[in-house]
């Protein structure tokens, strides 16, 4: 049974095993703790997914609570995919960011299918400007 949690009050050593444990950690600084660190406490609405004592998904979000929501993360245990972990926090993060706020995320090449599937409108005109 899975159960989820809204708060970025989390292990550190969790979270990063999280990260490593699913294709993200590709993409994310998680030999850098400090930043890793800083990555969750600013973060304003994080939705965990947990199966015991163990955390299998995260969604890190940055919001406004009325029009928009940056989902900056998703992950799932790569042993967890497939079992609607990643849907369920995209929901909780719907219900908890605010009825009136759209979602925006930039895919990670690996799940650029899987977001259109699960019903979000590919947006032509993103942009990123890198550090």
């Amino acid at each position: 049974m899975i159960s989820y949690r809204l708060g970025n009050q989390l292990d550190l050593t969790q979270v990063i095993d999280l990260y490593a444990a699913s294709t993200l950690g590709e993409r994310r600084p998680i030999a850098d703790r400090p930043r890793m660190a800083a990555m969750v406490q600013h973060a304003n609405l994080v939705i965990t997914a947990w199966d015991g004592a163990l955390l299998v998904g995260i969604a890190r979000s940055l919001t406004d609570f009325v029009y928009a929501t940056y989902l900056s993360d998703l992950a799932v245990r790569a042993s967890h995919q497939r079992q609607g972990i990643g849907k369920q926090l995209i929901r909780e993060t719907q219900r908890a960011g605010g009825s009136q706020t759209s979602i925006i995320l930039l895919a990670a090449p690996k799940a650029v299918d899987y977001y259109g599937h699960i019903g979000f409108e590919q947006h032509p005109s993103a942009w990123v400007l890198r550090p």
